[in-house]
């Protein structure tokens, strides 16, 4: 029995035994799978990176045509003053002299610059211009040299908002990954409830942060948590302007007002209604830079909230509320002769967007789009920095094109057309309701005509530039909206989203998808003898004679991508432009081949591709200028020197190319490119 007792004892331990064995086994496995999972967990927030040193570009001989200055940002640093905006970044001296201007493209990264902010990020021993871009990361500059914390992925690379903070580190706001933070070596998310948010405004500190957005209402982070706050809340709005910290409260400005926030609670709106696009808490004041409607000064004591709720102040060339007299204003301009300021009246009402306010010792100052304005003594807010001349009406270019006579006219996404002389600078605008978004420019020699294709009509212009007459749907076409433009047999082809309209001497008539055309909406023309190409949004179609001879897709041919933005004949060949799929090229057999310039992703814009039997141009959506051979089998790409690498229209003449952007215009010479 002893025996038996024993035996079943020992075989009970050994049993035990292996139960912890068991046991221990399954949970190192479980805490290794836990440790993996926080690791991988860990390793999934970092973002990789990349911090240099950025020296001038060799730009290939690209020359800008003046246009507007548009200013985003301001800040001081080292008692001077810098403005960025699309242009680069301005430096000029506390008198208002321009002492540098850091061209994107050259000296910077082609990159429109954001939000500005003074600190000491990364281990800086003094203080440091902070600068966000739309493409190229951030930028930081110590009035020596620049340095650029470059992500390797690219929705990190969209900066929207900076805040250096006491610590060192960098809070850096994004349009699709949300908050992220920067220690000087690693890069990643800030936490989880701040991802994948489209931050527009940073304040505050590491122990209480506010975070604006753009359709998610206000965070605020504190003690390792954040909370929402949105319109059920109380905000105003759902989009977050910018917002300021004063006296423990925070103010947050909307489309819809202002929110004074206090912990997490909205304790009142003021000036309600208003769209409070900057903010700066000046004293008991509180003042707002209104979107298209200059600078408006709120108390924040008493009952009356808000001191000019019935007559809001006049400022920036706006009118009073209770007048009907323009009001008079001074403002001041740079003289392109010199660098000193000269005074100016105005008496035209502006609208004027205030992007932002600074406050230096007791100056205050209002950075519009246009120029930086100094509050003086009598109240008034007078221009003291602006951005020099301009030979065109605006930035955002659509389309090009140099007439015989080597005028070039220039038209806008949203600003119709200026037509530039050849000889000298003089300039004609033309805006009205039809010519305000133009899509394509084509000159007619044989009737001495120029053709005008826009969202509102096809625009008809003589020989001297005068606007004729303007032809919509009553005029035959199939639609209002015109993409591209052709002349055509002993008339013209009209591209449309409906199909494709021809204007000749039997008059007005169409062709659509219920008549073959692979799809109704047409985004290229192309003529050669009697064949026409038409570019749609579903492939290629072939047309001859009024009719659909072939149709060209992805399921029948060589095509990587349907949706065709682009024609350019080589010889007796087409290359073709796709959202997608960069160049490709059309036989006259009709086959569909890849060329060099057939990459995975790239897009080419409507319109922006183009030959003249010596080179072939392509402008693509944010990878620069696709330069290929006089036949288009070797490409390469150019980036150096570009005020922007969305390339949005192309011009050649004598010798001469014109490369428009959605900033800005610039020229060079047809054989630096080859």
């Amino acid at each position: 029995m002893k025996l038996e007792r024993r035996t079943v004892t020992v075989l009970a331990i050994a049993a035990a035994l292996l139960c912890l064995a068991v046991g221990g086994v399954v949970i190192w496995r479980v805490e290794k799978a836990l440790g993996d999972s926080k690791r991988a967990v860990a390793a999934g927030e970092l973002l990789s990176l990349e911090v240099r040193t950025l020296g001038a570009q060799a730009n290939p001989g690209f020359d800008a045509i003046a246009a507007p200055a548009v200013f985003k940002s301001v800040a001081v640093l080292q008692g001077k003053i810098y403005v960025a905006g699309p242009v680069g970044l301005y430096a000029y001296s506390a008198d208002g002299t321009l002492e540098h201007l850091y061209r994107a493209g050259i000296e910077l990264p082609t990159a429109t610059l954001g939000q500005m902010a003074v600190g000491m990020p990364n281990g800086a021993r003094q203080p440091e211009l902070v600068i966000a871009s739309a493409g190229a990361g951030v930028l930081t500059f110590d009035g020596e040299r620049f340095q650029q914390i470059l992500p390797t992925q690219q929705e990190a690379r969209k900066v929207t908002a900076v805040l250096p903070l006491a610590s060192g580190r960098l809070l850096i706001g994004t349009e699709k990954l949300g908050l992220l933070t920067f220690d000087g070596k690693t890069l990643k998310r800030f936490h989880p409830t701040t991802s994948n948010l489209f931050i527009t405004s940073l304040a505050g500190s590491e122990a209480e942060l506010w975070i604006g957005t753009l359709n998610d209402g206000l965070l605020w982070w504190h003690g390792g948590q954040s909370e929402r706050i949105g319109e059920e809340q109380g905000l105003p709005d759902q989009r977050v302007e910018q917002i300021v910290v004063a006296d423990g409260r925070a103010y947050v400005g909307t489309p819809m007002g202002v929110a004074e926030v206090s912990a997490e609670k909205v304790t009142r709106i003021l000036a309600k209604g208003s769209y409070a696009h900057a903010l700066l808490v000046d004293g008991g004041s509180l003042l707002i830079g209104q979107m298209e409607a200059g600078v408006r000064r709120i108390s924040l004591s008493g009952p009356e909230n808000d001191i000019n709720a019935r007559r809001p102040i006049a400022a920036l060339g706006e009118m009073t509320a209770d007048s009907n007299q323009t009001a008079v204003k001074h403002h001041t301009a740079t003289n392109p002769r010199s660098n000193s300021i000269t005074q100016k009246s105005v008496t035209k009402r502006q609208a004027v967007t205030v992007e932002q306010f600074l406050a230096v010792g007791d100056s205050r100052y209002a950075l519009a789009s246009d120029g930086l304005l100094r509050r003086e003594s009598d109240g008034e807010w007078r221009k003291i920095l602006g951005g020099g001349t301009s030979q065109l009406t605006d930035r955002d270019i659509s389309a090009l094109m140099v007439a015989a006579d080597g005028r070039l006219w220039v038209g806008y996404f949203d600003r119709g057309l200026d037509i530039l002389q050849a000889a000298g600078s003089a300039v004609t605008h033309v805006e009205d309701e039809h010519v305000f978004c133009v899509n394509r420019i084509v000159e007619d020699t044989r009737r001495g005509a120029v053709y005008v294709a826009t969202a509102n009509g096809l625009a008809l212009f003589d020989h001297d530039g005068k606007q004729k007459q303007v032809l919509e749907r009553e005029a035959g076409l199939i639609a209002n909206h015109v993409t591209d433009v052709t002349t055509y047999g002993d008339g013209m082809a009209l591209a449309t989203p409906a199909g494709v309209t021809f204007l000749d001497s039997s008059g007005a008539h169409s062709l659509y998808a219920f008549q073959g055309l692979v799809n109704n909406h047409v985004y290229a023309l192309g003529a050669n003898g009697e064949q026409l190409v038409a570019g749609t949004l579903g492939g290629i179609s072939l047309l001859g004679n009024g009719s659909v001879r072939k149709n060209l897709t992805t399921a029948n041919s060589g095509l990587k991508h349907n949706w065709i933005t682009g024609l350019a004949a080589v010889g007796n060949e087409w290359l073709v432009g796709t959202y997608g799929a960069g160049v490709m090229r059309l036989a006259v057999d009709g086959s569909v081949t890849p060329t060099d310039a057939t990459r995975v992703g790239v897009v080419i814009n409507p319109t922006a591709l183009i030959a003249d039997g010596r080179v072939v141009l392509a402008g693509t959506l944010g990878q620069g200028l696709m330069v290929g051979d006089a036949n288009g089998n070797r490409w390469r790409v150019v980036t150096a020197g570009l005020p922007s690498l969305n390339v949005t229209a192309l011009a050649i003449h004598n010798g001469v190319v014109y490369v428009g952007t959605e900033n800005g215009l610039v020229k060079i010479a047809e054989d630096k490119l080859q």
